[in-house]
């Protein structure tokens, strides 16, 4: 028997030795290993050393593959030399970045002979002895620089071409592209040309003598941004850096560079030259691995201008920081493989140890067979399983008791749970009792605020008479009475919104648009305590279904406490941005205020509720709360963070489409401030109000009434409903008309000077007033008289005297009237005038068309620049647009770009990227996403379409 016991156990101590060896012979196989030569011309210059961290990027995610990197230092010997000693070193694959083409082409040619792939990186050699090429087209860099200077230019101009280099084929390149390209404008002559060396200490006094003998040069095309920088600085020096243009090569992201030489205005543009470094890897991992490639391998090109900096900057910025992850994550992943082999070691030995352990308590097993203790053994667990029980049985016992225990705890929770619902309901019905309270008190305060302010403001109106002290008591009686019928339209909203009455009218606009509106309101309250007030959109047009009456309250309340928390000289950024996958948008306003205290921010969106806000002023308690309430309203989310003594961002988040439910069934216009009204805030010291005439209405009334008692009721009565401007004669009404372009015009009609028929037929004349309607009040009653009237072109004849609430009804009817015709000629803009009311505002419409067709070419076309060209103001050109129109005058350049490229679309010859520039936009990509906005179609779909119904 021990005989057989010792053999069974030799057997299993074999078994356990073959498991182990089984055990560590079970590694997971290694990956091929590969080793890279890379023969660089130079690591000088950011360029360069670009190339060589994009390298080192796509190797981070390959820690299989080495690469060997010699810098010849710019010489072709010492480079030819050291890709002998790579060949020599047994590597699987070459790249080469040659100085010179002539001189290291044999040993490229020697590595491609003996079987070693050869990747040409940047610059070629002068034989076709190699695998693949990586690089960008100099001479497409170089056409593409000529053609944004013909497009800056408008295709006239002096330039002088900075070279890079004597040799490089760089220089060569783009200098051959520069000039092909600027065969196709003749109007641009190359007056000079000056030899750099690729960094910014270009010839200084080549350079300047350059400029100063040709005072003429508008641009300088340097053949990189090194040598751009340098010409910036030579250029600032003879104080002509805002009269000549710059134009570089590279658009590296890096400090200093391309891009943030655009962000800082000194250059005008920077032309994309990729440095290849992830390409040029990716491409040879491709070589080794056996994997389809291309040969030529051609890196694209791109201008980097004010149009597309900022979203170059923020896409690298987003590379940079995927980076840091990715590098974290490697790190963190070796850290887990060294776990793993750790644990693995750790494992094997308790297998082992457990393999042991069984033999062992085999042979024990076979050992206790014979031993006669075990009905010992038996009788003590017989014994130990009692004392068990018995411990159970106890155990049972407590737990029986802990039951009763629970359940009597249970029904007291139940009824304090009960009592807390009956507490709950009584807060409920106190709640509703207060705000029905607030809401009636509210109605209750808004009439005799009403009779407060109207008296107040015809005082400060004459206020001649009054002291300083006097004037100013009434400023105070002024703005405390539009602060406090602030908070009772605040607390009308607020009970709206808690009994569901405020209903959501959504349209779909371009919300960045809309903000920028808002965010323009407040620029001047800024300017006066000096705060930076900043506008930051991810894209020019963001398409959503919103509100705009109700998210004017919440970007209104945000940016006024933004303004009222921030100190003077400090700083509020606005940014607007994609969010969720592009299927919400983000609306973020950030301060440098004094931020939230931690004990306030569980309650920063309760009612009525006032935190430690310090020196400041305190407020109402409702604008936050009253955000929330609009924002959930409209299916978003507002949420905030904070920093103490550093400041707040608080974020709205809105879906960009909203269900049918919520979408308006006609086009309504939201209510926001306009950027042609010359006081749209009224500003204290530190917080920032609307005056009471601006909240009420944006329509412009101008009262022309030469009897003056007459003229005051009228600015009195239609004070009430509208903005209302008064002239005291027919000269002084008149100009006031041409300058301020009203909505409607009351006019007396018996005036000395010029009568009210003669200010009719002045305005009809002129097409800056031919639009507004004219309301004619006069005391000669006759039905002649009255023809007489509107054949001078008068909307409405009424005879004194009049019913003042008559006048009120014919007025917004006369409004109600003309804004459905503006809406009408907005849905068909068009070059088509046949349907506007004047021939001159026909002849008005065919003017201002024929000045945007002339410059549509322009892709930094203004609104100043059109109204210049009529010989208008900004102002007027905006409100006369806006009046015939119901539009802007920017939305107006828009539609006549889009209507034209349907009309070049057609033309298979062009592309659409050329039709893009031929119509003024910055980029196809800006304007493949107008044409769709407008269209729903892009340019391709609409072209094959057409195409298609052709044949």
């Amino acid at each position: 028997m021990n005989k057989l016991l010792v053999s069974w156990s030799k057997r299993l101590a074999a078994w356990v030795l073959v498991c182990l060896l089984i055990a560590g012979c079970a590694q997971p196989a290694s990956h091929p290993h590969y080793r890279i030569g890379f023969a660089q011309c130079s690591t000088n210059g950011p360029w360069r050393k670009a190339m060589l961290a994009g390298m080192e990027r796509e190797l981070s995610f390959h820690p299989d593959v080495q690469l060997k990197m010699l810098n010849s230092h710019d010489n072709s010997e010492l480079q030819k030399r050291q890709i002998h000693e790579l060949i020599a070193s047994s590597i699987d694959l070459l790249i080469v970045s040659p100085y010179e083409a002539e001189p290291v082409t044999p040993a490229v040619e020697e590595a491609y002979r003996r079987g070693i792939p050869v990747l040409l990186l940047d610059r070629r050699t002068a034989s076709q002895a190699y695998t693949a090429f990586v690089g960008a087209d100099n001479v497409e860099v170089g056409q593409t620089a000529a053609r944004y200077a013909a497009r800056l230019l408008h295709g006239h101009g002096h330039l002088v071409e900075l070279l890079g280099t004597p040799g490089s084929s760089a220089t060569s390149g783009r200098h051959e592209g520069f000039a092909q390209a600027l065969r196709d404008y003749p109007g641009l002559q190359v007056v000079s040309q000056v030899t750099g060396n690729w960094t910014e200490n270009v010839p200084k006094s080549e350079l300047t003598a350059a400029l100063k003998a040709h005072p003429e040069v508008t641009l300088i095309f340097a053949h990189n941004d090194g040598m751009a920088r340098g010409a910036y600085l030579i250029c600032k020096e003879l104080g002509r850096d805002r009269q000549i243009k710059i134009i570089g090569v590279d658009g590296l992201a890096s400090e200093g560079e391309g891009i943030e030489l655009v962000q800082q205005h000194r250059l005008q543009a920077s032309i994309l030259y990729s440095p290849g470094g992830e390409d040029a890897i990716r491409t040879a991992l491709k070589i080794l691995g056996k994997q389809p490639f291309k040969r030529e391998n051609i890196l694209g090109t791109m201008v980097i201008d004010s149009t597309n900096v900022l979203t170059m900057r923020q896409q690298t910025d987003k590379m940079v920081s995927q980076q840091q992850d990715i590098e974290q994550q490697q790190g963190l992943l070796q850290h887990l493989r060294a776990t793993y082999a750790s644990q693995q070691v750790a494992l094997y030995v308790s297998l082992a140890s457990l393999l042991v352990a069984l033999a062992l308590g085999a042979l024990a097993w076979h050992s206790a067979r014979k031993n006669r203790l075990i009905n010992l053994q038996l009788a003590l667990q017989n014994a130990e399983n009692d004392k068990i029980n018995r411990q159970l049985s106890q155990q049972n016992e407590e737990n029986d008791k802990i039951n009763r225990q629970l359940t009597a705890q249970n029904e007291e929770i139940r009824s304090q749970r009960n009592q807390l619902e009956l507490m709950a309901e009584r807060a409920r019905t106190d709640t509703e009792a207060k705000l029905r309270f607030f809401t009636n008190f509210s109605h209750e305060l808004r009439t005799p605020l009403t009779l407060i302010l109207g008296p107040v403001e015809e005082l400060l109106s004459n206020s001649a008479t009054f002291s300083s002290a006097q004037r100013q008591d009434l400023g105070l009686v002024r703005r405390n009475t539009q602060r406090l019928l602030q908070l009772v339209n605040q607390l009308l909203d607020f009970r709206k919104i808690e009994v569901g009455k405020m209903a959501v009218h959504a349209t779909e606009g371009n919300l960045v648009t809309f903000v920028r509106e808002i965010v323009d309101a407040f620029e001047k309250p800024a300017q006066l305590r000096d705060v930076r007030l900043r506008f930051l959109a991810a894209e020019p047009v963001l398409i959503a279904w919103f509100d705009g009456n109700i998210l004017d309250k919440v970007f209104f309340n945000l940016l006024s406490n933004a303004l009222k928390f921030t100190p003077d000289h400090g700083q509020i950024t606005v940014s607007l941005q994609a969010a969720d996958q592009g299927r919400a948008l983000q609306v973020s306003v950030t301060d440098t205020g004094l931020g939230i205290s931690e004990q306030d921010r569980g309650h920063i969106f309760e009612w009525f509720y006032q935190g430690d806000q310090g020196a400041v002023a305190k407020g109402s308690g409702m604008g936050l709360a009253l955000a929330q309430g609009l924002v959930r309203l409209h299916q978003g989310q507002l949420s905030f963070s904070s920093q103490p003594g550093k400041g707040s961002t608080f974020s709205v988040l809105l879906p960009r489409e909203l269900p049918e439910a919520l979408r308006a069934d006609e086009l309504t216009r939201p209510v926001v401030f306009s950027l042609d009204e010359p006081e749209p805030l009224a500003v204290e010291p530190v917080v920032a109000e609307v005056t009471l005439a601006e909240a009420a209405s944006e329509t412009l009334v101008l009262v022309i009434e030469d009897n003056q008692e007459v003229n005051d009721f009228l600015v009195r009565k239609l004070g009430a409903a509208y903005r209302v401007q008064g002239a005291t004669d027919g000269h002084s009404g008149f100009t006031l008309a041409t300058e301020l372009v009203p909505d409607l015009i009351v006019c007396d009609v018996m005036m000395p000077g010029l009568s009210g028929l003669e200010v009719v037929a002045q305005l009809r004349a002129d097409w800056r007033t031919s639009h507004i309607p004219v309301v004619l009040l006069t005391a000669r009653g006759a039905p002649e008289q009255q023809l007489e009237g509107v054949q001078a072109g008068a909307d409405l004849y009424l005879t004194k005297p009049f019913n003042p609430t008559f006048l009120l009804e014919s007025v917004r009817t006369l409004l109600s009237n003309r804004a459905r015709q503006r809406e009408h000629f907005r849905r068909e803009l068009s070059v088509d005038t046949t349907g506007v009311t004047t021939q001159t505002d026909q002849k008005f419409l065919l003017d201002l068309t024929a000045i945007v067709e002339a410059n549509i070419t322009k892709t930094d076309l203004s609104v100043e620049d059109v109204a210049r060209s009529l010989g208008v103001s900004r102002m007027q050109l905006y409100r006369k647009v806006k009046a015939v129109l119901n539009t802007g005058v920017t939305d107006f350049i828009q539609g006549i770009r889009l209507t034209k490229a349907r009309e070049l679309l057609l033309d298979d010859t062009l592309t659409i990227a050329e039709i893009a520039y031929e119509l003024g936009f910055s980029s196809p990509s800006y304007f493949t996403a107008s044409f769709r906005t407008r269209y729903q179609l892009t340019p391709s779909k609409f072209r094959a379409l057409h195409a298609s119904s052709a044949h």
